[in-house]
């Protein structure tokens, strides 16, 4: 063993915590006792700001220093939803009401009054009380068991709001851009879901972060859910390629009926959990996270369809990457985009109304109410987009006060940003065709047309401003012409693990007879949607999709990194040859198979 090992053992005890600290005498905060949770540029900066109404400071400052309550969601596409929470408000809530723990009397947990059929409720028990006290041991070990078969997830108040302001139907193409470490990403999975009769809604979930071992999060939440309707892809979010799908014969550009825009912040919402933001607080971060924060969200509304929505949050208080970003956004647009009014959605929810004037400051305390006061010094750090508009009148046009910022005192919760986006318009710089040359030009002539992207009741998204050379196998013969389009693609950078293969079983496949007849699986069982994960040897395991995402994988296999999809329905069982199957059925989907066995 190594001397660095020996060393990092001695300062351990035989559980492998720090020496003289045993994790049982560790609250909440442990390992951060010697954080002291004042930040003077903070309280500094949202004073001058005013983003909390007057008189109400102290109540803001004191909710930040208190733990955050412990919050659990109930799946509300399970069929035992309404069982699991009748268990738990008739037994475990009513046994917990009157109990006291370290003289300390446990408030029975709380619903949460803007989530829809009580399905979510908080608690002001910490984790170590939970875990530790014998009294609770039942509770817990109920909480572990349901977390680890999907029917309860432990998920902040604040990140349930997203998904709940897209209005999710099992018919939409969802898109969820950063999504890791993938609570959001369940909750669009249970809504797609929410008619149980069924098991293949034409919609689908592509989860995407930038972060490859973020990624295998996301795998772990959606597995817990056993959807045939998830795909989880690696892809950096201000760039994530456009993809194809087949549609009548023809390719046409997949654009997404519904977009979740949860960009990297620099997270002072969090400091109830996260108690490191305390010491590490500056203005620089949003700064630096403000370029980032909109070019995630235009390659976003980029991709989304004419009648679609996209919700924009973050976890960050600062209107900086906050309203800054939306009102830049909606100027770019050129009237492309609409701010929705969501104040009725969430009956019960406390927010306050959007900024619609702010000022920057710098690290060094520096403020800046317009772009004209900024020092050419300080361009590289400070951005036009920062600032509120000049304009008065498109400021008003932009209805900034519907975006919702949500304040820790209000509700005893973390501190959140939200803002609902509806595409009208195609993007103003996609209406346009490249500017032909020569010969093409007259070819193309007058017979030029702009489709434009929709998102009817069906949820069809057709292409939005698709010119010919836009598909693979006329995009030489144009080029040849002399088009003058944007730049090729780069080639894309393939980061993390290798992963397998995804291919789909051929009409011929002798893998699949076997099971068909074995468990005497209906006619109209959808084989071509069941794939493996390897192109040779035997196949260990074998998978489903819906036959959206199938289009989706046949036909975008070089544009993406997909990290995993489908759900799994047979594992090899050799010990299953005597019986003439070698493949067994997966325990988790017996329920989504009934109607074809």
């Amino acid at each position: 063993m190594g001397k660095r090992n020996r060393n990092k053992q001695r300062n351990q005890d035989k559980n492998g915590n720090p020496a003289g600290r045993s994790r049982d005498d560790a609250g909440w905060g442990a390992g951060y006792t010697e954080i002291n949770k004042e930040n003077k540029l903070f309280e500094q900066y949202y004073q001058e700001l005013k983003i909390v109404p007057e008189g109400e400071w102290e109540q803001f400052m004191e909710a930040l220093r208190e733990p955050l309550p412990a919050t659990i969601r109930i799946t509300g596409y399970k069929s035992h939803a309404k069982e699991i929470l009748h268990c738990l408000k008739e037994k475990y809530f009513k046994e917990i009401q009157d109990l006291e723990v370290d003289g300390q009397k446990l408030e029975a947990p709380q619903a949460l009054s803007w989530y829809p059929d009580e399905l979510a409720w908080h608690t002001n028990m910490s984790r170590k009380i939970l875990r530790k006290s014998p009294l609770l041991e039942k509770f817990h070990q109920f909480l572990v068991s349901e977390t680890e078969s999907g029917n309860i997830s432990r998920q902040e108040a604040v990140s349930m709001i997203p998904p709940l302001l897209l209005k999710i139907e099992p018919h939409h193409k969802i898109l969820d851009m950063c999504a890791a470490p993938g609570s959001k990403t369940a909750q669009l999975i249970e809504m797609l879901h929410s008619d149980m009769d069924v098991p293949f809604p034409e919609g689908f979930v592509i989860a995407n972060d930038v972060d490859n071992k973020r990624c295998y999060l996301l795998v772990h939440q959606a597995k817990r859910l056993n959807s045939p309707c998830i795909m989880v892809v690696n892809h950096d979010a201000s760039s994530i390629p456009r993809l194809q799908i087949e549609c009548g014969g023809k390719k046409d550009i997949l654009f997404y009926d519904r977009i979740l825009c949860d960009v990297p912040c620099s997270g002072d919402g969090t400091m109830r959990k996260n108690i490191d933001v305390w010491k590490k607080w500056s203005t620089s971060n949003s700064l630096q996270l403000h370029g980032l924060q909109l070019r995630i969200a235009v390659r976003g509304v980029e991709q989304l369809a004419v009648g679609g929505r996209m919700v924009y949050s973050t976890c960050s208080l600062n209107p900086v990457e906050d309203e800054a970003v939306i009102a830049s956004l909606l100027e770019k647009s050129e009237g492309a985009l609409e701010l929705a009014d969501a104040s009725s959605d969430l009956p019960g929810l406390k927010w306050m109304p959007g900024m619609t004037s702010w000022k920057v400051m710098t690290r060094a305390g520096e403020w800046y109410a317009d772009w004209s006061e900024v020092p050419q010094s300080r361009h590289t750090q400070i951005r036009p987009t920062m600032f509120p508009p000049a304009d008065a009148e498109k400021l008003k046009a932009m209805n900034l006060e519907r975006c919702m910022r949500i304040l820790p005192h209000h509700q005893n919760t973390g501190g959140f940003f939200v803002a609902v986006l509806v595409k009208k318009d195609p993007m103003p710089w996609n209406r346009r065709f490249p500017k032909l040359r020569g010969k093409a030009a007259e070819a193309v002539g007058a017979a030029e047309e702009i489709p434009a992207e929709t998102a009817d009741e069906g949820g069809e998204a057709a292409a939005e401003d698709k010119p010919k050379d836009l598909e693979d196998s006329q995009e030489s013969s144009v080029k040849k012409d002399g088009v003058c389009g944007p730049p090729p693609s780069k080639k894309m950078k393939l980061f993390g693990f290798k992963e397998d293969p995804f291919v789909f079983l051929s009409e011929d496949d002798p893998v699949f007879s076997p099971i068909q007849k074995f468990y005497n699986l209906s006619p109209t069982f959808p084989k071509f949607n069941v794939l493996t994960r390897t192109h040779e040897g035997k196949k260990r395991h074998l998978y489903m999709v819906s036959k959206e995402l199938r289009n989706v994988l046949l036909n975008n296999s070089e544009r993406m990194k997909v990290i995993n999809t489908g759900v799994k329905v047979w594992s090899r069982n050799n010990d299953g040859e005597q019986f003439g199957c070698a493949f067994r059925l997966a325990q988790e989907v017996e329920q989504f198979l009934m109607c074809w066995i």
